[in-house]
């Protein structure tokens, strides 16, 4: 497949492909004249790409699931860490729902007033402070 086809099929723009080919993470087969031709197993590796995206992982991590001829070689304890990191995520983001579900509702005059409103400012702060580089 050349290039505007892998595009069309995988809903990403060509940019992004040359981009992914720049990082390593995929691999032309060649050129036909101008424009690059991919292997059938692209839009399987494309769609590993997109999975490993929205499970958070950087694309150099993403790069290094993959062996140099673009077979899948997944780290299992890297999977297992990320999904404690997500589980982590999940934890932190239904504790700031649930405060700011209570704050919207909270019959205190003044949300600094209120217990449960400054748990999650703590939270928020907690968080801001682990955000900043060492």
């Amino acid at each position: 497949m050349d290039i505007s086809q892998v595009a069309r099929q995988s809903g990403l723009p060509a940019s992004t492909l040359r981009y992914y080919e720049d990082k390593g993470l995929i691999r032309s087969l060649g050129r036909h004249g101008l424009r690059r031709v991919f292997g059938p197993q692209i839009l399987d590796q494309l769609a590993l790409i997109s999975l490993g995206r929205a499970a958070g992982f950087s694309l150099d991590e993403i790069r290094q699931m993959f062996t140099p001829k673009g077979q899948p070689q997944i780290d299992r304890q890297q999977l297992r860490n990320k999904a404690d990191e997500l589980d982590r995520q999940i934890r932190r983001l239904t504790a700031m729902r649930d405060g700011l579900v209570h704050a919207a509702a909270c019959p205190a005059q003044d949300h600094l007033a209120c217990p449960k409103f400054q748990r999650l400012l703590n939270l928020a702060s907690a968080k801001g402070k682990r955000a900043k580089p060492a």
